[in-house]
């Protein structure tokens, strides 16, 4: 999945242009709870002001909070001038860039601001891939990696009537062993659906129910 596709368009986001002062962008970071601004200067984009960012500087300057945070504008403190998205980057590789940062924005060639992708965005497609939000059953397992295995493994959970919510492999490098993580609803037959695995090749790790 490329980042365009869990974007938050610009229509939906929450921005600042460049002369509004830092007091607005607190006021406005608190009203829809976020920690992040893009900040642009009609559509082009100048970087992004945050509620650290904003507090840093405040204690820095060793001005009083008030007359510092009316008098300063958010394009005199912005950060990420030059770190931003295109939208074909894969979203997973983002994850690392938003680790300490609330949002990077995505621009075209022109650096005319599309849209956002946030922190929260990212983990909530993680969670999406993992099922996190549906019950069932997590059964984890191992499976020597030849032709033909995940297909093995669709089959099975066919012949049971399995519904798979979440399917994630890992050890993609490993030419022997790959690891699984397989959600599925929550039913009565699973000591035989695991039985039937395991007569495949298919080593059960463990099962857990949430």
């Amino acid at each position: 999945m490329f980042v365009k596709n869990i974007m938050i368009a610009k229509h939906d986001c929450f921005t600042a242009q460049a002369d509004v002062t830092l007091k607005e962008a607190l006021e406005r970071l608190e009203l829809h709870q976020i920690d992040g601004l893009p900040v642009l200067n009609g559509e082009k984009y100048l970087g992004v002001v945050t509620r650290y960012n904003i507090y840093e500087n405040y204690f820095l300057s060793e001005n009083p909070k008030d007359e510092y945070l009316s008098s300063t504008f958010v394009k005199d403190i912005v950060t990420h001038q030059d770190k931003f998205l295109e939208g074909r980057e894969l979203f997973e590789k983002t994850l690392l860039d938003l680790k300490d940062f609330p949002l990077l924005a995505v621009v075209d060639k022109n650096r005319n601001f599309l849209g956002a992708v946030t922190r929260s965005d990212v983990i909530s497609a993680f969670e999406s891939a993992f099922g996190v939000n549906r019950p069932g059953v997590r059964i984890a397992f191992t499976s020597v990696e030849t032709e033909g295995r995940i297909a093995r493994l669709s089959e099975i959970a066919h012949h049971f009537h399995e519904h798979i919510i979440s399917l994630v492999t890992f050890d993609e490098t490993d030419k022997l062993v790959r690891r699984i993580v397989m959600k599925i609803e929550r039913k009565d037959n699973i000591d035989k659906f695991t039985k039937k695995l395991e007569e495949h090749g298919f080593r059960i790790l463990s099962i857990e129910e949430d």
